[in-house]
């Protein structure tokens, strides 16, 4: 097994616990526009936040952002700050946190699972694993 180049990987309901108790913590979905649009995402509001919505490919072409690590440079109040990113399953939080490690922030966590998860038998996600099928508060825009 291979060594993190980030703090770590977190359970979508770790992730919670940490964006609960730490507030300074951010949540950052990495999802395309399109995804966000689609298929709903994180709602923090009872904890008095709201996730960052940067995307770190764009759809339809899956180009990478040029701009991702300018873009959560300037929505995190240091490079200390606790950044937990979130993909659909967790493939492209986990690249966005290496990336963010290596731009010198400390603390950059993947949450495994990400929003949606692993498909099922009939090949849906959203209902075996992730922010959704946990039961974690959620909306769609």
């Amino acid at each position: 097994m291979s060594e993190k180049t980030y703090a770590g990987d977190v359970s979508v309901k770790q992730a919670w616990e940490k964006l609960s108790q730490d507030p300074d913590a951010v949540l950052i979905d990495v999802r395309t526009d399109a995804e966000h649009t689609w298929v709903g995402g994180p709602d923090l509001s009872q904890l008095g936040k709201e996730p960052l919505a940067i995307q770190w490919k764009a759809y339809p072409g899956m180009d990478p952002n040029p701009d991702f690590i300018d873009q959560v440079s300037s929505g995190v109040p240091s490079k200390d700050t606790a950044i937990l990113f979130l993909c659909r399953s967790g493939g492209r939080s986990a690249s966005a946190a290496e990336t963010m490690t290596a731009n010198g922030f400390t603390q950059c966590f993947n949450i495994e699972g990400g929003f949606e998860g692993d498909r099922d038998d009939d090949g849906h996600r959203g209902t075996v694993s992730g922010w959704k099928a946990d039961g974690l508060p959620w909306r769609q825009k």
